[in-house]
């Protein structure tokens, strides 16, 4: 018996007994209706992703994900097309309230909240969650020219 008809008698043998599954996607099978935004803007990229309340990611986008490259992703357009990329998917699953907590210093969290606005979700409340130091790390010492 060659390798090929042991291979193909296996594969027949496997299949035997086994109940088909429901083979797709569960991507609209999920209804959400209240979430958390996360805006991460920093100087070179916007990352927004969607977390329902357990914190478990539901959809996700950045500013280099929609194409941008190089400079452009940290640009306040940059961010508004990953924010509306977002949301388009969110409308799919059925999210109507969300909160929106915002990090980082980049140009594009301004824009990103505005389009989150202007979207028709209802916010509960907005947050910025930057991380400031309490006098952290001690800084380098100067230099000597």
């Amino acid at each position: 018996m060659s390798k090929i008809t042991r291979r193909r008698i296996g594969i027949i043998r496997r299949g035997v007994g086994i109940p088909r599954r429901r083979t797709g996607s569960r991507r609209n099978a999920r209804r959400i209706l209240k979430g958390v935004i996360h805006v991460r803007a920093s100087f070179n990229n916007t990352i927004v992703t969607v977390t329902d309340v357990r914190g478990q990611v539901v959809s996700w986008s950045s500013a280099g994900a929609c194409g941008f490259k190089g400079k452009k992703r940290g640009t306040a357009f940059a961010a508004q097309t990953a924010v509306e990329n977002v949301i388009g998917t969110l409308k799919d699953q059925g999210m109507k309230r969300a909160d929106v907590l915002i990090s980082g210093p980049g140009s594009g969290r301004d824009t990103a909240l505005r389009t989150i606005r202007k979207s028709g979700i209802l916010l509960s409340y907005v947050r910025d969650v930057t991380p400031m130091p309490h006098n952290g790390c001690r800084p380098p010492k100067k230099r000597r020219l």
